[in-house]
């Protein structure tokens, strides 16, 4: 077709100019060339999940408890350092997936962890 992107609402692939700005005539939907650029940016920074200090976490990194964290339906205590390796990151209110000695399977939000 022609070299103008795909409607970022429903992705039809019959989007046309009109004037500034783009058209699809599918769902009606009115953008920016430049909209789409900014908001997948804003989109690929939000999804980044970063620790207490603000550095960036993968899969796979080492990271450091931060603070004493009570396991809920247990009487453990996760404390203060303990090494948590080869984390997995998910979607959620949790967005860290660990194995913690001692504990077992848990998960984890990112403001309680450093990476190591």
């Amino acid at each position: 077709m022609s070299g103008l992107p795909p409607c970022p609402q429903c992705g039809s692939s019959y989007s046309y100019e009109d004037g500034p700005l783009l058209v699809c005539p599918e769902c009606a939907h009115e953008w920016s060339p430049g909209e789409v650029v900014a908001a997948a940016a804003a989109a690929a920074e939000a999804a980044q999940v970063r620790d207490a200090n603000g550095t960036p976490l993968a899969d796979g990194d080492s990271v450091v408890v931060v603070k004493d964290l009570k396991v809920k339906g247990s009487s453990l205590v996760v404390k203060v350092g303990t090494k948590v390796r080869n984390i997995r990151l998910v979607e959620g209110d949790h967005d860290i997936d660990c194995r913690i000695d001692g504990v077992g399977q848990m998960g984890l939000k990112s403001g309680f962890v450093r990476k190591a």
